[in-house]
């Protein structure tokens, strides 16, 4: 895995918008694909010409997500990756998964004794139904690409905990892309050493502390409904590459 570039500013004021983000994590990106070809130049492995696409988790991602794929010109599709929650709290994350079977578990859910193997199985069962029915609810909205070979660029509206990012970053890395790339306009700043795990390329806009939460880094955080993250994807998808 190569080091992670962060590209921190003061971040003293918030994003307006997820589609604000994105643009700002659109020139990033851009520079850091003129960086990887001029590091690769004459290299004859297939990294140097490796075509880029563009992977949001749904639903907020999207809005970030569009506009870096319209400056990239390049394909825009979606990663399900859904939390695991427990009846316990319903809040409280303790894993994550994608609708393929890929699981990553958090730390809560490990060192607990009371949450048996019958409770997991069931709170795995409904998570997985859940993102089940979001990838069938978008899937007639996605291109017909993909990853292998190529640089999936997996973009989010921010980073809490971790989990759902890590995930999805598992999940694509199963199908043989040439690179991962996480982008993302904010993260917790303890999260960093974690990111060099899971990708071979983060792009991080801002790690505040104290984090606090993703929302508190916009002016403007509206939830993103399934037919809003429809309607971007079909909107984009219309077109062809």
């Amino acid at each position: 895995m190569s080091s992670i570039p962060i590209f921190r500013d003061s971040f003293r004021d918030s994003f307006a918008s997820r589609a604000e983000a994105g643009k700002q994590l659109a020139a990033a990106i851009v520079a850091e694909l003129t960086q990887l070809r001029t590091e690769c130049r004459g290299d004859p492995s297939a990294i140097a010409s490796a075509k880029p696409i563009v992977y949001a988790l749904p639903r907020g991602g999207l809005p970030v997500a569009y506009p870096i794929a319209e400056q990239l010109q390049c394909p825009l599709d979606i990663v399900v990756a859904k939390k695991i929650t427990t009846v316990f709290n319903p809040e409280l994350a303790i894993g994550a998964l994608t609708p393929d079977g890929e699981i990553v578990w958090g730390h809560q859910e490990m060192g607990s004794s009371i949450y048996n193997g019958r409770i997991r199985e069931k709170d795995v069962h409904h998570a997985q139904a859940k993102a089940e029915a979001q990838l069938a609810q978008l899937s007639k909205f996605r291109p017909h690409v993909s990853p292998e070979g190529k640089i999936a660029i997996l973009v989010d509206d921010g980073i809490a905990t971790g989990m759902t990012m890590a995930v999805a970053a598992k999940a694509m890395q199963a199908q043989k892309p040439a690179q991962v790339w996480i982008a993302v306009p904010v993260a917790p700043l303890q999260l960093m050493s974690s990111l060099e795990e899971w990708c071979d390329r983060a792009i991080v806009l801002a790690t505040p502390d104290p984090f606090i939460s993703v929302s508190r880094f916009y002016v403007d955080f509206p939830q993103v409904d399934l037919s809003e993250a429809q309607a971007y994807l079909e909107k984009y998808n219309q077109r062809q590459f």
